[in-house]
């Protein structure tokens, strides 16, 4: 997770001034054209580098010409000690926003009036309770968009001058879809969650709705931001079949064109998208695309890609793959569960799979896997499941507790080992999310109860397995991945292969060029396909 900044001129392409080292979970905000302003930790040394806990963010500003070294600190360290903290200048370049927070949800806001010489850093809000953070500056207010008592989101304004929560006033009020909302050309964007497919909506700055943006199909856009002085921008549209497309909007008549399209060898009317709601343990009705190609025959024996994630409020929104397409062609199913902990369905979904409720997201994945099993999408015998760090976690909880349900599973980069996991790298900032052994008897219990590592047993028949991980993974050490391999196949009493995969100088799912990119999918694609006893290829 380490970054090198380097800082080139849009002119020229020439690289200019120094370049920073070793920049850690960190945006750029630029002060004019003087410096801008980056978030970093102190730097690990020693053979225990790559498992340092991350515990105090920094926020520092760079001013163009001088050296990293001279860099002037702002906010955190062990002055204001926080494990995340970010820092962004306003658009109009009055005030420098500061959002500090503790773990992956919930944040503080600070702010510092940039006009006024050695002004100093003062709260916007405290605690970590909700998450909120300032969208814009203008004419004295500042505009904020919380889930403080509105658990699917809202967007206030206040007076910069008096911005307690007290004086809050809704500009977009809370609606029964999550909000999302970004700026542009004068302009408020209010994109909502509809059923896990976007909606998007142009507002003036006093909350009047000006026009819906048109939309191909159910699917996911993003890009509606631009400076205010622009009379158009360009937003870019996907889904499932949909490659992702750039369209051009002109702001003041909201007519949209196609302005760039990839030049993908398929025909998207070839292949089907249904969203289905299916039935959780607990009753509750969860939401599931399931892609394939027409004329696919549903008898139960169709190589099928269950793959989820469940957590952090992250949703899974539709996305096109080109090597997705690749399994869909040679005769796979691509299923794509929404399950709880995401964040599709606002702060009560996301809620409802955290903490004591962590179960619900496997059981929700489970659920899954026995609608598509019950409809003849497929069987047990051609079943792979797919998921990634906090999805890793998903399916190792989900083989150990239902081996037979598939016949592969793919954990990559997983959060195996969830007694211990908060004490390495970032790993205590999830704790919002799981909760720590060391909260209570009754977490560690808990806890304990569905850790994927502490759950397998010996003598049980598990599927076929790839562990993929990297040897420079300081987000979620690959130790979890060791650990958990080498347990599997001690204990695996089938003849299933259980097999490991480490990248070599590699991270949390960056730093892989595009041959190692295909040839990960490529193992990935033939380890299913043998397992399941399937040859793609025409004979």
């Amino acid at each position: 997770d380490w970054r090198d900044v380097v800082v080139k001129s849009a002119l020229n392409a020439q690289i200019v001034g120094d370049t920073l080292r070793n920049v850690k979970f960190s945006g750029i905000s630029w002060k004019g054209n003087e410096g801008f302003y980056y978030s970093t930790y102190d730097v690990p040394t020693g053979e225990n580098r790559l498992v340092y806990k991350t515990i105090h963010h920094t926020v520092y500003y760079h001013k163009m010409g001088e050296p990293q070294p001279r860099d002037q600190f702002v906010f955190g360290g062990e002055r204001q000690p926080h494990r995340y903290v970010g820092a962004e200048v306003t658009e109009d370049q009055r005030y420098l926003i500061i959002v500090a927070a503790e773990t992956t949800y919930g944040n503080e806001i600070y702010y510092k009036d940039l006009t006024k010489k050695d002004a100093p850093i003062k709260p916007i809000v405290l605690g970590y309770k909700f998450a909120e953070g300032v969208l814009d500056s203008k004419d004295g207010w500042l505009y904020i968009l919380t889930n403080r008592n509105a658990p699917d989101f809202r967007l206030v304004k206040v007076s910069a001058e008096n911005p307690a929560p007290e004086n809050w006033k809704d500009v977009i009020p809370e609606s029964k879809d999550v909000l999302e909302v970004s700026k542009a050309g004068g302009y408020l964007f209010a994109k909502y969650m509809d059923d896990v497919k976007n909606r998007v909506f142009q507002y003036d700055y006093d909350g009047h709705r000006i026009r819906e943006i048109g939309l191909p199909t159910a699917g996911t856009a993003d890009g509606f931001s631009v400076q205010k002085d622009q009379k158009e921008l360009y937003f870019a549209f996907t889904s499932f079949t949909y490659p992702s497309a750039v369209y051009h909007l002109d702001l003041q008549s909201g007519q949209t064109n196609q302005f760039w399209r990839p030049a993908v060898n398929f025909n998207p009317d070839d292949y089907v998208t249904e969203q289905v709601f299916y039935t959780s343990r607990d009753s509750t009705k969860v939401p599931m695309y399931i892609v394939y190609k027409k004329g696919l025959v549903m008898d139960g024996h169709n190589p099928t890609i269950l793959y989820g994630y469940g957590g952090f409020d992250i949703s899974l929104t539709p996305f096109f793959s080109s090597l997705g397409m690749e399994w869909l062609e040679h005769g796979g199913i691509y299923a794509q569960p929404n399950l709880r902990g995401g964040g599709e369905y606002g702060e009560k979904w996301h809620m409802a799979g955290t903490l004591m409720h962590k179960q619900n997201v496997f059981d929700d994945f489970i659920a899954a896997a026995e609608y598509l099993e019950e409809h003849k999408f497929t069987s047990p015998a051609y079943l792979a499941i797919r998921g990634g760090s906090n999805g890793g976690l998903l399916i190792g909880a989900t083989m150990t507790q239902r081996p037979e349900l598939m016949r592969v599973a793919l954990p990559e980069v997983g959060v195996m080992d969830m007694l211990r996991y908060n004490r390495f790298t970032a790993g205590a900032g999830w704790a919002s999310d799981y909760g720590t052994a060391e909260d209570s008897a009754a977490m560690f219990k808990y806890l304990l109860g569905y850790s994927p590592l502490h759950n397998l047993k010996k003598g049980v028949h598990y599927p076929a397995t790839l562990v993929w991980t990297a040897d420079h993974d300081d987000r979620v050490v690959p130790a979890h991945s060791f650990k958990f391999a080498a347990t599997l196949q001690q204990d695996n009493a089938g003849d299933n292969p259980v097999l490991i995969a480490i990248q070599h100088n590699a991270g949390h799912g960056t730093g892989m060029d595009t041959e190692k990119l295909l040839g990960e999918f490529a193992d990935k694609y033939a380890f299913v396909w043998y397992n399941m006893g399937i040859n793609p290829l025409p004979n």
